[in-house]
């Protein structure tokens, strides 16, 4: 199979991976609101997809080199389809916190090892393309996912099976790929869990401006995700206002993000960063103010467009100023920055909520982006000297 084929594979499973994401976060969400579980706790369970992540991350560049890209995938998506299989098996917080641990393990192999072979088989002029396509398809996904979330009113198991069905479709598609290696010519190193660590050092002095960008996405993620859900539900939307809110940031992601990608790779990814967390910052500002649905979707929509891109921006940014060699750890830092942003989004905003009420929810998000903006304008001034 050519490297044409192998890519639009690798997209595929992405954008399932975002469905499963897209469905669990509001899905499970709304399940915990409804059986009266506190925003605070709502807001930290949310948090185990991607405590997983960050559990995995440093033991998973060794056996990439060791294994290649092919066989970490394969050992991720098996374990997402297990894992949404067992959630209508026994609703327990626990037991739902220990298969949502497992998801970020699996779902964190799969991206990881499919963004490293995209990044590395791109052509550096194609790479901010190649990587939005990618990151199009899982925000695609994702915005399928809260769709799904409706069908709990057919039945409450079947958004975990379709969802599941899904998963185990796109892990079968796999098997067709031809296994590679990071870096074919090279020696395949023998890197330790301490060598992995020293790696990421390396890689953090040398591209730490862009580990802001997929943080700020994460708190993002989460937050529309996991928290606005209970916001929404607290103001008197219901919940297919709620799917819809949700759906339209994501379609904002979609129209543009390979737009966005392509400008960035005309303009440089330094200059264009700050411009779309600052105007973001702004419109989460206005967002607070609203009181009509409908206003709710364009504004999410317009949010979708500026910064539903910031992932995959980060992502081509890391690529940019790394070497080839450090690219697996590369992204492994992008997916833990984006995994901290993530716990951190629906912890805070959760808590905040239980303190402040549900307006601080868009005040706390435009801060944090402010913040961002001020920092990305910074290390992009370094960049440029």
């Amino acid at each position: 199979m050519g490297a044409k084929g192998k890519f639009w594979i690798l997209t595929m499973v992405v954008a399932i991976s975002g469905l499963s994401q897209g469905v669990l976060l509001p899905l499970i969400a709304i399940i915990l609101e409804e059986k009266g579980v506190s925003a605070g706790i709502n807001g930290f369970h949310a948090t185990g997809i991607y405590l997983g992540v960050l559990l995995v991350s440093p033991f998973i560049e060794a056996p990439l080199h060791k294994y290649g890209y092919k066989p970490i995938i394969l050992v991720g998506g098996g374990l997402v389809a297990i894992a949404i299989f067992a959630f209508p098996i026994w609703f327990n917080l626990y037991f739902w916190f220990i298969l949502r641990l497992l998801i970020g393990i699996g779902d964190h192999m799969l991206h990881f090892s499919s963004q490293t072979w995209i990044g590395a088989m791109s052509d550096p002029s194609k790479r901010g393309r190649n990587m939005a396509i990618y990151g199009l398809f899982f925000s695609v996904g994702f915005a399928i996912g809260p769709q799904l979330v409706n069908l709990a009113k057919v039945n409450a198991n079947l958004p975990f099976f379709l969802s599941g069905i899904l998963v185990l479709i796109a892990w079968s598609l796999v098997w067709f790929i031809r296994n590679d290696f990071v870096g074919e010519k090279a020696v395949i190193r023998k890197i330790s869990f301490w060598g992995s660590i020293k790696r990421f050092s390396g890689v953090f002095k040398m591209a730490w401006v862009a580990m802001i960008p997929p943080f700020l996405y994460g708190i993002l993620e989460t937050g529309l995700n996991a928290t606005f859900p209970v916001v929404g539900l607290r103001d008197g939307l219901d919940t297919m206002m709620i799917a819809m809110i949700i759906s339209s940031f994501s379609v904002g992601t979609i129209i543009f993000q390979v737009p966005i990608g392509i400008i960035s790779d005309k303009f440089g990814r330094g200059k264009m960063l700050p411009l779309l967390t600052g105007a973001g910052a702004v419109v989460f500002v206005l967002t607070a103010f609203v009181k009509i649905p409908i206003f709710f979707v364009i504004f999410f929509f317009i949010l979708g467009i500026l910064l539903g891109s910031l992932y995959s921006l980060g992502l081509s940014y890391m690529t940019d100023l790394t070497p080839l060699e450090l690219l697996p750890a590369g992204n492994i830092l992008v997916g833990m920055f984006f995994s901290l942003g993530s716990i951190i989004g629906p912890s805070a905003t959760g808590m905040m909520i239980g303190i402040f009420g549900n307006q601080i929810f868009y005040f706390v998000v435009a801060g944090i982006l402010l913040l961002g903006c001020l920092l990305l304008a910074l290390g992009g001034r370094k960049e440029a000297h």
